[in-house]
């Protein structure tokens, strides 16, 4: 087959310990699944699961120990944090249900999903749809992808962010309204799952604003960290 056009790189987050890269096919996101972060946001602690996109190209891998800069996304005046459990999918499937879910389970890593407020907030108050609040470049930062053949089943875990070294998101993934099972069994109702789909779970309480200067540090517990610095968008 030719191409008219030189097809991009296909995105790709690395597995933790070395073993491979992981090819990205759709990135799904779970809306207020933590019930503090829901009543922050001025909503019930309890609803059915909603979810939304982000395109393959916005994640941005992470390695351990080192400092991935973002640039600030403009037009944005209010670009929030937000600290998250990421599903790795492994295996196709549609309708799963939640006691057969882990076995769709490749793997977990912490990510973030970024956001511009202002943009998001705009759009949803005139009943638009989110996407130039979510679905922006750079807007999924991931550390690596921890094999579930390793974690095994992931259930609790603290889950936390800094930033410049002060607390800012502090829980534990046993919080999450809708688990990871409970996640892809809904999901899996809507889209037919695919090998190299990530799943963002959703985020604790705390969400704030960040500013160029700002050093943000994720951590889920026994999927390490990841460290982002904000830089200026015009750079």
């Amino acid at each position: 087959m030719s191409y008219v056009l030189t097809p991009l790189p296909i995105p790709t987050v690395p597995v933790a310990d070395g073993v491979g890269m992981f090819p990205v096919h759709r990135i799904y996101c779970v809306g207020r699944n933590y019930a503090e972060h829901a009543k922050e946001m001025g909503f019930s602690d309890r609803e059915p699961p909603f979810f939304f996109m982000k395109p393959a190209d916005a994640v941005v891998p992470v390695a351990p120990g080192t400092t991935v800069e973002l640039r600030y996304p403009l037009p944005t005046t209010n670009l929030h944090h937000e600290i998250e459990l990421v599903i790795a999918i492994g295996r196709a499937g549609r309708n799963i249900k939640a006691a057969n879910a882990q076995a769709y389970v490749y793997g977990y890593a912490v990510g973030l999903d970024m956001t511009r407020r202002d943009q998001q907030f705009a759009m949803r108050d005139k009943g638009r749809p989110w996407e130039i609040g979510k679905a922006f470049d750079q807007s999924a930062p991931i550390g690596p992808i921890h094999p579930a053949s390793r974690t095994g089943e992931l259930s609790t875990a603290a889950i936390t962010l800094k930033v410049n070294g002060e607390v800012r998101q502090s829980s534990d993934i046993s919080q999450l309204i809708w688990n990871v099972h409970e996640t892809i069994e809904h999901l899996s109702s809507y889209f037919e799952l695919q090998p190299g789909d990530l799943i963002y779970t959703g985020t604790p309480a705390g969400v704030g604003a960040v500013k160029p200067g700002d050093l943000m540090e994720g951590a889920i517990a026994g999927l390490g960290d990841l460290k982002v610095k904000i830089i200026d968008g015009q750079r």
